[in-house]
């Protein structure tokens, strides 16, 4: 896309910030985003490139709004949620009125081994706005194999963590954390919940991490782990130089992408005739249903047994086996149910 002379004057306080200059800003300009989800980190994302003028932005979400999504999801307004229409919509009719002289790319869709490798076609980095480890495992086999960078967000209560991974030069997702917690093992934000501040936080400093690597300002890209604790006013930085030949990582050094190929990864299906979508994940450790039961007392009628636990919440049951299998009742949705899965039982 040609760069408009007057398409810079938006940019003038910008440009003023020397590292960045003139030609750092044509750059971006000239530059293409994936943001991968666009919910509470997405939204900030999304936003933050907009107006920094990203040239094109291809937002991918699968979901659809909630009025409890207003306190942390920047991009929208109870209009949006009245309105019924799909995150990546709403966020892209917003951020055309922020910045009409960028490209934005809206996608409804789930994100996964079948779709990838279109999503991110001509992009230049990769940005997680998700909220599970399973599509950032397959952000990170994507970023590794075909060598784009991407930066990892998330965040839980009052604490957030950051990462940016360049494939080649520093440890990817698999060298600091080689796999997935088992699913009913880690918090949600429905079940801990969240501040938004530190979704502000972590979000700003991925968008920072994009513009700097964007702007070919490779040099001043952070090589560490980032740990933020608001509530208590905790700061933590983790230095990875120690794992940049981490010659273990099945991804960076045996070149093995199991999500990208489809190995690993949720298995779901249609269960006909009773409005429900079965989720399977054969390469799951087994679920401690007692636990599971404990963390979801809160969030609705909680049933169990040694065989299974079941949770209803709103119009919807959610069935959970003790080998991570779950059956969510109430949809045909496979994204929607996915998405249920995500937000009571985890990533």
């Amino acid at each position: 896309m040609p760069v408009r002379e007057n398409s810079l004057d938006r940019y003038t306080r910008q440009m003023r910030y020397a590292p960045l200059g003139e030609d750092g800003q044509r750059q971006l300009l000239k530059s293409r985003a994936l943001i991968c989800g666009c919910g509470a980190l997405g939204s900030v994302l999304a936003n933050t490139l907009a107006r920094a003028g990203v040239g094109f932005l291809r937002i991918v979400d699968r979901d659809f709004l909630e009025k409890n999504n207003l306190q942390r999801q920047v991009l929208f307004d109870e209009e949006d949620v009245s309105s019924g229409v799909p995150k990546a919509v709403a966020a892209a009719r917003r951020l055309r009125k922020i910045n009409s002289e960028i490209e934005i790319e809206e996608h409804v869709t789930d994100v996964d081994h079948t779709n990838i490798e279109s999503l991110i076609n001509g992009c230049n980095i990769l940005l997680d706005g998700t909220d599970n480890f399973e599509t950032r495992y397959l952000l990170n086999d994507a970023s590794v194999k075909f060598g784009i960078p991407w930066v990892y967000g998330g965040c839980l209560g009052a604490e957030g963590k950051s990462m940016t991974i360049l494939p080649g030069e520093t440890p990817c997702m698999r060298c600091v954390f080689e796999d997935a917690p088992p699913p009913g093992t880690t918090a949600t934000c429905d079940s801990a919940g969240i501040l938004s501040p530190i979704i502000n936080v972590i979000a700003s400093i991925q968008a920072n991490e994009a513009i700097k690597i964007l702007s070919g300002n490779r040099d001043a890209i952070s090589r560490v782990l980032s740990v933020f604790e608001l509530w208590d006013n905790r700061i933590l930085q983790v230095k990875l130089d120690s794992l940049k030949d981490h010659t273990d990582c099945p991804a960076c050094h045996q070149r093995v992408f199991p999500w990208l190929d489809g190995e690993r990864g949720s298995h779901t299906a249609i269960l006909c005739g009773r409005n429900s979508v079965q989720l399977s994940y054969p390469d799951r450790q087994n679920v401690c249903l007692e636990s599971l039961a404990k963390k979801l007392a809160t969030v609705g009628t909680v049933t169990q047994n040694r065989f299974l636990l079941r949770l209803q919440v709103n119009e919807f049951l959610i069935t959970v086996f003790s080998d991570g299998r779950a059956i969510v009742g109430g949809t045909e949705d496979i994204s929607e149910a996915r998405t249920l899965y995500t937000k009571y039982i985890g990533n």
